[in-house]
Order: structure tokens, then sequence, then C-alpha cells
């Protein structure tokens, strides 16, 4: 505590906030929550797709952060059990409306999302190109919850499937399978944006073609 009243908390590293913290000093926590708001909040926007409740979420988790901070003991980076306590806020958020449930009771058997080959925790290079993120952002907001939870956790934040399984309470054959609909749906959704914005250049094309076409007839019965 000495070497804390003698440090400006501005001037603290994150090891130093956090046994501050632990403390019950005010200003070290406050140290905690600039250094990881910014996470927090996107990881509740990711898992919940809405903006209010995203930021109902990141308070929850840290006055969480408040009350269990002294159960951290370091076996781990802080920033990752934060986000474990983030996560688990969120997923009883959602077992208390039944919308992992929903999501999670799919038979793996083949459904009309499901007519292509399986292949389970591979990556999907339909999803690693250059794609607007802002795009991307969106139809993951779109996706059932119990997809985007599971896309969240393992394509964005990588968290491995056994991880997820204890998370979810699931198989983990069952979280392979929600993630590989979760990267069809959205591949599906990304191939008609992209054949959106295809189209209207075809079109152009083709206008400019036919003008051009016009033109030379006019010409030549000009000419004749």
């Amino acid at each position: 505590m000495t070497i804390l009243r003698r440090t400006p908390a501005a001037r603290l590293s994150e090891t130093e906030a956090i046994e501050g913290a632990k403390l019950g000093n005010g200003d070290c926590f406050e140290i905690l929550y600039g250094l990881h708001k910014r996470r927090v909040y996107s990881l509740c926007l990711r898992m919940v797709g809405n903006i209010e409740a995203a930021e109902d979420f990141t308070q929850e988790a840290f006055l969480q952060l408040y009350r269990k901070i002294a159960s951290f003991r370091g076996e781990s980076a802080f920033s990752t059990w934060l986000h474990r306590v983030t996560i688990n806020i969120v997923l009883m958020h959602f077992r208390k409306k039944g919308l992992i449930e929903v999501s999670l009771e799919e038979t793996l058997g083949s459904t009309e999302d499901d007519d292509q080959k399986r292949e389970f925790g591979s990556e999907d290079k339909a999803l690693a190109g250059s794609i607007d993120r802002v795009i991307l952002e969106r139809f993951i907001e779109g996706l059932a919850p119990g997809y985007r939870i599971i896309f969240v956790l393992h394509d964005i934040e990588g968290y491995e499937h056994n991880e997820i399984a204890e998370m979810l309470g699931c198989s983990i054959g069952n979280t392979k399978s929600q993630l590989h609909k979760a990267r069809m749906k959205l591949r599906d959704k990304l191939s008609v944006t992209r054949a959106d914005e295809v189209c209207p250049k075809i079109t152009t094309a083709q206008q400019k073609v036919t003008v051009a076409a016009g033109r030379r007839a006019r010409a030549a019965a000009t000419a004749a």
C-alpha cells in the first residue's frame, strides 16, 4: 500500500492497479475501468447485438469486478478473467430468457442450411477475405442468440470448443454444429450482399454498351 500512496494513480501499472483495487482503492479501480471498458463493451455488443443492452451489461460487468476482484489470483491474464466474468453475465441473461437453449437444441441432422459438407472447426475461407467490417458486424448482430454467441466466442474471442461447451453446458459436437451453421448463414448473407454490389455495376456496363450501340446505329443511319 505504501507504493500506491507514493505513486500517482495515472502512472500505476495494471498489476499495481489490480492490487490497489483489491484493497478498495477507488482510483485503482478507475484505472482498470479505463483500460478495459472498450473491450468489455465490444464483447457485450457482439454477444447481444443491442447497444442499450450492451451498455447495461458493461456496467454490470464492472459492478461484478468491484465485488469479485479479490478472488482474482493471477492464474490467467486479468483481461481473460474479466471477459469470463462478462460472458457469464450475458449468458445468465440469455438462459433466463431461454434463448440459448432454443438454438442449441437443434439436431445435428441435415437441414436446408446444411446442404454443403460439414468441416467442423475448420477455417471458413468465404469469411476470410477482405470484408467490410461494418457489414459483417451487422450480420453478426442479426444471427439468432445461440449462433451469435458461439460465433463470437470461437471466431472472435478465440475460445476453444471445449471451453465454450463448458460455458454453455452443452456438448462439444453441439458447439461445432452451431458454429458451422452460424458461418453458413453469414456466408449466405455476405454472398447476397456481394451480388447486390456487383449487379449495379453490370447493369451500368450494359447500359453503356447499349448507348454506344445506339449511337453507332444512328450515325450509320445518318450517313446513309
